[in-house]
């Protein structure tokens, strides 16, 4: 049986990120940054995933191209850790999450992109 976050609107969850992020003092446009860098979206893409309500797993299969630095990202989130998550759609949501985890937790967006760019 297919996990319930994967039929969830994506666009339901972003302003979760959003506000995450800038409870910590960081922006929208930071997450969004964040968000392009992994799945490859530009901003016009992104906008119509949202508009969209696209679930999350039409939101990463429809990605451009996701970054392959993101095998990079290692760490706990949600006490798992996202590096032994052996579901590729689970694991994709669980750098996501990681991310966001990172950019409300003050680190640099040079060091949260694995020193890569936008």
């Amino acid at each position: 049986m297919a996990h319930r976050i994967y039929t969830t609107s994506f666009a339901s969850v972003y302003p979760l990120y959003v506000a995450k992020a800038e409870r910590k003092g960081r922006t929208k446009e930071e997450v969004d940054t964040i968000i392009k860098w992994l799945t490859g979206y530009d901003e016009a893409g992104l906008d119509r995933q949202l508009k969209d309500e696209v679930d999350f797993e039409t939101f990463f299969a429809a990605a451009p191209r996701m970054n392959e630095d993101r095998a990079l990202i290692k760490g706990v989130v949600c006490g798992v850790r996202v590096e032994n998550v052996e579901e590729p759609l689970m694991r994709e949501i669980r750098y996501l999450d990681k991310l966001v985890d990172e950019l409300a937790k003050g680190k640099a967006m040079t060091k949260i992109l694995r020193g890569g760019d936008a």
